[in-house]
């Protein structure tokens, strides 16, 4: 099947559900079993019958399947939030004594885990530069058990070259996960570069309506999956029925929606790259980006993410930046992202390095191309500049 196939019936089984074309929302924590039998058979599948509502229910495991068969993985696991899957992936993978090397571009949350939880568990965390490729087999040691990955990177959009990064990683026998939410499960073949497990916020573009709180681990193998699942499962990890059902609502016009990010994305990230307010823009689609060969050669579109450092405003530029962000009218504030909405927030100030240094000698903001029309989300940003220039001074 074409992706726009299998994108609508990945995870469909209508005649399960009497004919229904969605999965329906199982709201359960008690499941009953006819007999002693059937109930100690429920026991020892427990990762494939429904058995408990924490471990699984059908709108759960359907919203894993259709994910796990886009990307190609073997099984997914879903959880509460994309940060859930992130922390249940690295301690399923990873034990006292154990090195992490994670990139320095990571998404601060994850920053945050491995400094403040993974360090009190006795896991040791390196950051290494995202632009490193096949140079962090100079970083690998011998309990190197895992290299997290993030393409493009968080708030400042490096692209790294996962296929050298793995193949190093893997010649020491460490496995590759990666944060894949900015691409999704449609525009990069995580499980084709190297891969082995890759991680979703679903909050973003799977759900893509702002209304429910979704994280995806899907595994390259069958045996990743039952050791990272059996510990978000010791963790209580879960989704609900009610979001699992949002999730694959969202999942089924992911592509569609993200034609339109991409495109109207690239239009905007062109026109503000022309503009003298603006020093540059990381968005790797576009061909001046430092990034845009290694997104040309392994991904097959980008999404409605970016960032934007604008035009030096020397002692002012907080005071312009919040100027340019305070008047904008139809991207909203707030965090989060991949919704139908396009959204800003202020980067400068929340870019977190250690191993590397991000210049940037004016303001950055970050951009969330909604899907509103591209003519008026340009003229509410000319605007803006307006106030910016204006603060400036």
């Amino acid at each position: 099947m074409k992706e726009d196939t299998r994108i609508v019936h990945a995870g469909r089984h209508p005649a399960r559900f009497h004919g229904a074309v969605n999965t329906p929302v199982y709201r359960c924590s008690t499941i009953l079993s006819e007999n002693v039998a059937e109930l100690k058979e429920k026991v020892r599948n427990k990762f494939d019958m429904v058995d408990y509502g924490r471990l699984g229910t059908p709108s759960t495991m359907d919203l894993e399947a259709a994910v796990a068969e886009l990307e190609g993985g073997a099984r997914a696991i879903a959880t509460s939030s994309g940060l859930a899957a992130i922390a249940g992936c690295l301690t399923g993978l990873l034990s006292a004594g154990d090195h992490l090397l994670m990139t320095d571009s990571a998404y601060f949350p994850t920053r945050k885990f491995c400094d403040e939880v993974l360090a009190r568990f006795g896991v040791e965390t390196t950051y290494y530069d995202p632009l490193i490729g096949a140079g962090i087999a100079d970083l690998m040691r011998d309990n190197t058990k895992v290299v997290f990955t993030e393409a493009p990177g968080s708030l400042t959009f490096e692209m790294q070259d996962i296929p050298a990064i793995a193949e190093a990683a893997h010649a020491r026998g460490a496995l590759v996960a990666i944060d894949n939410t900015w691409a999704t499960p449609l525009f990069f073949k995580p499980f084709d570069h190297g891969v082995d497990v890759s991680i979703h916020a679903g909050t973003k573009y799977i759900v893509g309506h702002s209304d429910a709180m979704v994280g995806l681990i899907v595994c390259k193998t069958p045996e990743l999956f039952t050791r990272i699942k059996s510990t978000t499962s010791a963790f209580g990890y879960s989704l609900s029925g009610d979001d699992a059902f949002l999730a694959l609502r969202g999942l089924r016009t992911m592509k569609v929606r993200l034609e339109h990010h991409q495109r109207a994305a690239l239009e905007i990230a062109q026109w503000l790259e022309a503009r003298p307010d603006v020093t540059r823009v990381l968005y790797p689609a576009l061909p001046s980006d430092p990034g845009h060969a290694i997104w040309k050669r392994d991904f097959t579109g980008a999404s409605g993410l970016m960032g934007v450092e604008l035009a030096p405003a020397g002692e002012n530029n907080i005071t312009a930046m919040n100027a340019f962000l305070d008047a904008l009218k139809l991207f909203g504030l707030g965090f989060s992202w991949g919704g139908f909405e396009s959204l800003a927030i202020p980067a400068t100030g929340a870019i977190q390095r250690t191993a590397t240094t991000f210049r940037a000698e004016g303001p950055v903001v970050r951009l969330h191309i909604g899907l509103e029309d591209i003519d008026d989300l340009k003229a509410d940003l000319d605007q803006a500049f307006a106030a910016y220039r204006a603060a400036a001074g």
